[in-house]
């Protein structure tokens, strides 16, 4: 599959999830102000968070786009991962606002249970939520993409957030007052977490890491190819949603050229059928004879 309509596919679910929490913020911080519930304001400030940061996705995926040139003959795929972490910065900035906003009100005896209005807005917005992440979620799969994919956990995690903001506010109605400013509270939490992973995630990308089970797994696909001998180095890194693979094999030295590059057809296809890998550097050295013992 084209890694360029991948990722053309992907704008769409980063469409629609700007215009999910355009709609779920504006909603909840209107009536968060009438009703005066700090957990539906918290929420509302975390789903417009996720606006900057769905626009952040869609930023990326379109630079990612772009064709190679010549200050980058890989292509600009990265730019997909930079904007998850400026995304993750946003939401850190918010995620301390929240938490630093609540914590006082926690400890405020003359704090007022909100209206139970403000309970269903937040749970008609958790049921939104869950049906953008399904699209998205499938979507991801689809195209392989991981911002669209992190983007899908983000819309799983803000329904969570919202059936946590309706259970503040409905036990705020049974005397528990401060239920509301503590759902606010854990709301903060959970976008601080959010953040840290978001951008944990996008760092040790940007910085060529890869996950050890992932590259034995990748070796034992290849080792499992016939003519592969042996494999004496493997490297893979991210380039955006993509995976770059570099590994070195060892064949019959009997072979011809034709021989041996038929084998690196059988590594190629494999990788692109198992992995979904397209890009596959294969380096070809003679197996190395046994000594006589």
């Amino acid at each position: 599959m084209d890694v360029y309509s991948d990722l053309k596919q992907g704008e769409r679910g980063a469409w629609v999830s700007i215009f999910a929490y355009i709609f779920c913020s504006v909603l909840k911080i209107g009536v968060a102000y009438v009703t005066a519930s700090e957990a539906l304001m918290a929420d509302g400030l975390n789903n417009s968070t996720d606006v900057v940061a769905s626009i952040a996705v869609l930023i990326g995926l379109r630079i990612a786009r772009k064709p190679p040139d010549k200050d980058h003959p890989y292509g600009h795929f990265r730019a997909e991962t930079i904007s998850a972490l400026v995304a993750s910065f946003i939401m850190l900035f918010v995620g301390v606002q929240v938490v630093t906003n609540a914590v006082p009100s926690l400890f405020d005896p003359q704090h007022s249970a909100p209206d139970l209005l403000a309970g269903w807005t937040a749970l008609a917005t958790a049921v939104i939520m869950l049906f953008v992440y399904r699209y998205n979620k499938k979507l991801a799969i689809k195209t392989n993409s991981q911002a669209l994919d992190a983007a899908a956990a983000d819309n799983r995690s803000d329904a969570f957030v919202s059936i946590g903001t309706f259970i503040g506010v409905a036990g705020a109605q049974f005397q528990l007052h401060w239920l509301d400013p503590l759902a606010a509270f854990v709301v903060g939490l959970i976008i601080l977490k959010t953040a840290w992973d978001i951008f944990r995630e996008a760092t040790h990308r940007l910085t060529d890491g890869f996950d050890e089970s992932e590259l034995a797994d990748l070796r034992a696909t290849i080792s499992s190819i016939s003519g592969v001998k042996d494999i004496s180095d493997i490297k893979a890194r991210y380039h955006g949603s993509s995976v770059l693979v570099d590994v070195v094999i060892h064949v019959d030295p009997g072979l011809n050229v034709v021989e041996s590059h038929t084998i690196t057809e059988k590594i190629e296809e494999q990788m692109r059928k198992i992995h979904r890998i397209n890009a596959v550097h294969i380096h070809i050295e003679p197996c190395r004879k046994m000594a006589p013992s």
